[in-house]
């Protein structure tokens, strides 16, 4: 097999792991973890607690795992990954008491958070010119993985109900477990990236805090990060309140469930495509023009007359944040020492995280205060305010590596 074929090979495993990874994760939460929580006879309070669980985790790991990965090295996390998507799934299972599922969605988040950032620096890691195509690739199969499992798990639930009990939603959780076995077949399949052992140090919680600190300063990673952190605030919001916009304008529940599924099919859809742009024109390009359609839909959303618009709109937003997301990543990855790739995407993975758990909390006292309208407008002033710090940073002077 030549060169170029395994490569590409490489970029499929990682692809197929990413969908099966939030395949698993997702089927173990939508739709069956709430009705699950309810069946153990937790209160709505307890729910909230365990499903906050699981993007916690991301928040918390993400920098500490893209730090790891790049002294022990890459496949060793991504293997590890692996192992905790297979054995999280049993774990439900054995549940009696709803308080031992905030233990379990903490650990099954961590498999997630180990993923993201691992799985994207051993594509930038393998591949130089197409990076771009392969990352938005990988970004499209953990849509599908996240867009499909609740139609499988909603399923299972409806076909064993007549079993009674918590049957068919163990029968959820075992098919988590069954889709999560290949995934570690396939992490060790990877071979060693060709930057392993460049960072194999011992572990220091030292020299942790001074690769976030170096992340700080450097204007590239913070201004890059802004933009990442607005684009998730705003998707956030979009998810908490334009439901309730909508259902103002007397639009059904069913066609807005369909409005955030088409959605999630544009950006998917256009992952690859935009990655692949990114790989050829200046990632500083695609990164505003990304974000600018974002602020301009998000403005849109309260004046939308209709539902014709409303699909209009909200099709254009999937595009402008498959056209900034694809591109952020790469283009950090790009101004970054080797030696500090996966810190710089677990740290770019926690501010995603902070963006989108925050978007929904800060616009909910916006929202309470003033209107849902005033909360759209917040968050496209945000991002119109992210884009312009990235200008300024990124624009003043020639760009230079850093590190």
């Amino acid at each position: 097999m030549e060169k170029k074929d395994k490569k590409d090979l490489i970029a499929w495993y990682i692809t197929l792991i990413g969908f099966l990874g939030i395949f698993s994760t997702t089927i173990s939460k939508n739709p069956v973890l709430p009705l699950f929580v309810k069946g153990l006879g937790a209160s709505d309070s307890l729910l909230g607690i365990i499903a906050a669980a699981s993007p916690f985790a991301g928040m918390v790991f993400s920098f500490p795992i893209g730090f790891l990965a790049d002294k022990i090295g890459k496949r060793k996390l991504l293997i590890i990954s692996g192992i905790v998507f297979t054995v999280a799934p049993l774990l439900y299972l054995f549940v009696q008491n709803p308080f031992f599922l905030i233990p379990i969605r903490f650990l099954h988040g961590m498999a997630t958070a180990i993923m993201g950032p691992v799985a994207s620096a051993i594509i930038i890691s393998f591949f130089d010119k197409s990076k771009g195509e392969k990352l938005g690739l990988y970004s499209s199969a953990t849509l599908f993985g996240r867009t499909l499992a609740p139609l499988l798990g909603g399923f299972i639930i409806s076909f064993f109900a007549g079993y009674g009990g918590l049957i068919n939603y163990k029968v959820v959780y075992l098919a988590a477990f069954a889709l999560s076995l290949p995934i570690i077949i396939l992490t060790l399949l990877i071979p060693k990236e060709p930057e392993e052992g460049l960072g194999a140090r011992i572990f220091s919680f030292r020299e942790m805090i001074f690769a976030f600190g170096r992340l700080l300063k450097s204007k590239i990673a913070v201004s890059t990060a802004g933009v990442e952190m607005a684009t998730y605030f705003i998707f956030g919001v979009l998810e908490a309140y334009l439901p309730l916009v909508l259902i103002q304008k007397d639009i059904p529940a069913s066609r807005i469930g369909l409005l955030f599924s088409i959605q999630v099919v544009s950006i998917a859809l256009t992952k690859p495509l935009f990655g692949k742009l990114a790989d050829r024109i200046d990632k500083r390009i695609q990164i505003l023009s990304g974000i600018s359609i974002l602020a301009v839909t998000t403005l849109l959303i309260p004046i939308v007359p209709n539902y014709f618009t409303a699909v209009i709109d909200i099709l254009f937003f999937g595009l402008g944040m498959s056209l900034s997301t694809v591109a952020t990543s790469i283009y950090l990855a790009e101004n970054v020492a080797k030696t500090e790739l996966a810190t710089s995407l677990g740290w770019l993975s926690t501010i995603m995280d902070v963006g989108q758990s925050m978007g929904p909390l800060l616009i909910g006292f916006v929202v309470t205060i003033f209107s849902y309208s005033a909360g759209f407008y917040f968050s496209a002033a945000l991002a119109l305010v992210f884009a312009f710090l990235f200008v300024i940073e990124n624009y003043r002077s020639r760009i230079v590596k850093e590190g």
